[in-house]
């Protein structure tokens, strides 16, 4: 049998395969065994009660789906006393995924939640940044810097950083939030974007634009996925339109050492447990003994690897605007 255990920094996972946070609920127990997961991805919990974005909140699209959640969440007193014990009874490991509007409290919710029941934090920084007038913290080096760092204060616990594919040079955000001691990033989250219902001519999604998703998004995705993993030496996990194992497949050949799906499983809840069965196939077939050993093996012209490294790398050797002191 092919070994597809792999890791992210000090995290062991018995495979690659997890839910993208937001995309996932204690209820998919029914359709597929969460023992069988990698990790099992909380939705994100912010650290007081927000009622999230007006409705309409989802939009479907030709290739995917628009979203505009707003990440609503009922504060982290709840989520400690009603939502977290409900996954820690399994044997998988546990994320949770925190929100919050201000790099302190960013940091005040993960160090609350740094308990050995915990396996990882995910702190997603893709979400607004109150300080900065609305602009998501991963959209600027500085503040992905600054929250990671604040964070980085006040845990030791294994740390993953959720960026967004919103962000001019995603090589500078990864850099800098390494830089301030996140131990993976997650790349990433869903891709802005809008509709209009030409019946109505009023925006599909109440809050106007939301995130487009699913495999719309998937070459974007791949492709930041590889310049973080040419830009930094900490693991990244991948995410964005992953519907099949050869799409998993894909993402660790650019460099993603293991992979979120999130879309997918609004379509087939059981979707995760058929990518899991299909990356042993795909092992089997293809004789590879152990899954991690894909990680970042695209196949490049030495020539152009070096071109495209240095593309990836684009002005992040001399450093983008991040306060180290």
């Amino acid at each position: 049998m092919p070994d597809l255990n792999v890791r992210v920094g000090n995290v062991s996972l018995r495979n690659p395969v997890m839910p993208a946070s937001g995309c996932f609920a204690i209820e998919y127990r029914e359709a597929l065994d969460l023992n069988r997961l990698g990790a099992l991805v909380i939705k994100s919990v912010s650290p007081v009660s927000r009622p999230g974005n007006p409705t309409p909140r989802v939009a479907e699209t030709s290739n995917g789906m628009l979203n505009s959640i707003g990440i609503p969440s009922r504060g982290l007193d709840y989520y400690l006393a009603h939502v977290l014990p409900a996954y820690t009874r399994f044997e998988t490991p546990v994320v949770v995924s925190v929100s919050a509007d201000t790099a302190v409290d960013f940091a005040s919710a993960c160090e609350h939640l740094s308990l050995p029941e915990v396996a990882a934090i995910e702190a997603n920084i893709s979400c607004p940044n109150l300080e900065a007038d609305g602009m998501a913290f991963g959209m600027d080096p500085q503040t992905a810097w600054q929250v990671v760092d604040a964070v980085r204060r006040r845990t030791r616990h294994p740390l993953w950083v959720k960026l967004t594919p919103n962000a001019g040079n995603i090589a500078q955000v990864a850099k800098a939030v390494e830089d301030a001691g996140a131990d993976a990033v997650v790349m990433g989250n869903t891709v802005l974007g809008m509709s209009i219902d030409v019946r109505t001519r009023r925006p599909s999604l109440g809050n106007v634009m939301g995130g487009l998703s699913g495999p719309s998004i998937k070459p974007i995705a791949l492709r930041l996925v590889h310049q973080c993993y040419r830009a930094i030496s900490i693991p990244v996990i991948g995410c964005g339109g992953i519907q099949n194992a050869e799409d998993a497949v894909e993402f660790m050949l650019a460099g993603a050492s293991a992979v979120q799906v999130g879309t997918a499983s609004f379509r087939d809840p059981g979707v995760m447990q058929k990518i899991i069965d299909g990356l042993g196939r795909y092992c089997v077939d293809y004789g590879i003994e152990s899954l991690a050993s894909l990680v970042g093996k695209v196949e490049l012209d030495a020539q152009l690897g070096e071109r495209w490294a240095r593309f990836c790398m684009d002005r992040t050797e001399e450093g983008a605007v991040v306060d180290n002191s």
